[in-house]
């Protein structure tokens, strides 16, 4: 055998080795699970590489080789197929089924609370300070085009994004929240109660205007019922809602105080100025106020009263309602 032939020999065997030996890290890199440091939680922002992020999870402790995790991405195919988003990082795992979490968009998951009665301002707010995109979600609200794709037909949707607790992700959208309030108003909204709102002679959307001002004046769900009888009736007999929180909406600016101005103001919130039912909703309703507004309490009052304590006094007559005023009301002032 020559001296090149033996050298050749040579090389190749060490090759040889060095890839039995590279084979033998890789499947030990595969098959061997990491256990990450406490509380490893990682940011995967939009358009993020595989190598970006397999840098990061080496450098926390989530895998122990950043390029071999590339190459299994490669391998499987799934280099571009990771989502954005935030994920966690606590029990031992190996890099295939970190992997696969990133791939299947595995992340943290962020709970939005949105309370009954908030306004489109106030919901805007909270989706703002958990998800940053309060400013979107307010200019789609009024976004005439994306409201008509929603089957809703009203100039926003105030009133229509259900008040409830949302599982979202850092990455769900302004769209995508809203699709999914709407899609729960749309749930709570029955052909029953639709239909019996009918009979009362109210559409879709003078149902859940009428809610959202049940749910405003409301300190409790047991008197919706009969707070509604009360708006029923003055419906009925064309006599001005004097609901205060729609005049409150009307307002450009409100300090807290209602003032005889205030109640004087012309605008189309303003029900002791406009008969009936104001525009649109002014707050988002919860599903015991757009029941109440529905199937009101079989009573014949017109009037109420806040008793000072959640409760409400209610009366048939101007003058039983005068007299609860002065109970109950100049009483407090005094």
């Amino acid at each position: 055998m020559t001296r090149r032939k033996r050298l050749s020999l040579i090389g190749l065997t060490l090759f040889l080795l060095l890839l039995a030996g590279w084979g033998i890290y890789f499947l030990g890199f595969l098959h061997e699970p990491v256990t990450p440091p406490p509380a490893t939680s990682l940011t995967i922002s939009r358009g993020s590489s595989l190598w970006q992020v397999s840098r990061q999870l080496e450098q926390l402790g989530v895998i122990t080789d950043a390029w071999h995790f590339r190459l299994l991405g490669r391998l499987r195919g799934q280099a571009a197929l990771i989502r954005s988003g935030d994920y966690e990082f606590a029990d031992a795992a190996t890099p295939g089924r970190v992997l696969d979490r990133l791939v299947a968009g595995d992340v943290r998951k962020r709970l939005l609370t949105i309370p009954e009665g908030f306004d489109l301002q106030q919901i805007a707010a909270r989706a703002d300070q958990l998800l940053g995109i309060g400013g979107e979600l307010l200019r789609l609200s009024q976004d005439r085009h994306f409201i008509e794709q929603l089957g809703i037909k009203a100039a926003s949707l105030e009133g229509y994004l259900y008040p409830e607790t949302y599982s979202v992700t850092s990455d769900t959208s302004a769209e995508q929240l809203m699709r999914m309030m709407v899609g729960q108003l749309e749930q709570h909204l029955t052909k029953e109660m639709l239909a019996t709102a009918q009979q009362h002679g109210l559409s879709r959307h003078q149902l859940v205007t009428l809610a959202s001002i049940i749910q405003k004046e409301a300190g409790n769900e047991a008197e919706m019922p009969l707070i509604s009888a009360v708006f029923h009736n003055r419906l009925d007999k064309r006599i001005p809602l004097q609901a205060d929180p729609t005049v409150i909406y009307g307002l450009e600016s409100f300090d807290g105080n209602l003032t005889r101005a205030h109640l004087k103001a012309l605008t189309p919130y303003n029900t002791y100025r406009v008969y009936g039912l104001p525009p649109g909703p002014i707050a988002s309703p919860g599903l015991a106020a757009l029941q109440a507004a529905a199937h009101p309490a079989d009573s014949k009052a017109l009037y109420f009263v806040a008793r000072g304590d959640g409760t409400h006094v209610f009366s048939n007559t101007l003058q039983e309602h005068n007299q609860a005023v002065r109970r109950y009301q100049l009483k407090r002032k005094n």
